[in-house]
């Protein structure tokens, strides 16, 4: 990306420029989602296209729109400790924002959101890369992002209790999966405000949310005080 004609977009608040073609200007934005530096990545890139999904730029094109983003969620997935993880995490944290677009004005047909719940749910499940802040790099973020999407897909009108029940289950296999990763960079909270967000639809019974309960606090249980395993809290980096 051409970092002085994205800054220039953002001090012209972001207004559609009208010297390319959208086409054009959505594949730029996408592939800095994917960019090792921070500046391109969080300030220029995700702003750009999160600020245009919120004012309607891609409405018309909403359902292709996060059909081509989620392709980047499959993008060098088993990696470890490598770059893609950047267009992993940034395609999910942007999918959010679709899912988010498509809650507000109802746009996009049901089997197209669910589409986007089941490929979200295969990345996090799957996603090895659990590093939060990257020195020289920025943050990653998977499971916070991973979190953030799903539960832009919790408020959802197109979930059913059938729905929340595998986003609830998605949650879970992700907090009790083997990994060497701690969460010290705030992932907790974000799984936590996911939970509530499905928790807050009202469809689940008290019986149902105690059996997803159980295996994660028996994972809980065996786990060290964090302050046990660590130097300091929270840390920059891991």
């Amino acid at each position: 990306m051409e970092s002085t004609y994205w800054q220039d977009v953002m001090a012209a608040d972001y207004a559609v420029p009208r010297d390319r073609a959208l086409t054009d200007l959505t594949e730029e934005l996408v592939r800095g989602l994917a960019s090792t530096n921070p500046q391109v990545r969080d300030a220029l890139a995700y702003p750009t296209l999160a600020t245009w999904l919120e004012r309607g730029v891609y409405d018309d094109l909403l359902p292709g729109f996060g059909d081509g983003l989620c392709a980047g969620l499959a993008y060098g997935l088993g990696e470890e400790g490598t770059d893609t993880v950047f267009r992993r995490s940034f395609t999910a944290l942007t999918l959010a924002e679709v899912i988010h677009r498509d809650n507000a004005e109802f746009l996009v047909h049901d089997e197209v959101v669910m589409r986007w719940g089941d490929r979200l749910a295969t990345w996090l499940l799957r996603e090895r890369d659990l590093r939060g802040y990257v020195p020289d790099c920025g943050w990653a973020h998977a499971v916070a992002h991973g979190a953030d999407a799903i539960g832009a897909l919790a408020r959802s009108r197109h979930c059913d209790a059938g729905v929340l029940r595998a986003l609830l289950d998605v949650l879970a296999d992700r907090i009790v999966k083997d990994t060497q990763y701690r969460w010290v960079h705030e992932e907790h909270d974000r799984v936590a405000h996911a939970v509530m967000t499905i928790l807050h639809r009202n469809m689940l019974t008290s019986d149902e949310l105690e059996r997803w309960l159980k295996p994660v606090a028996a994972t809980a249980a065996q786990q060290p005080l964090m302050h046990e395993t660590l130097p300091e809290w929270p840390t920059p980096c891991l």
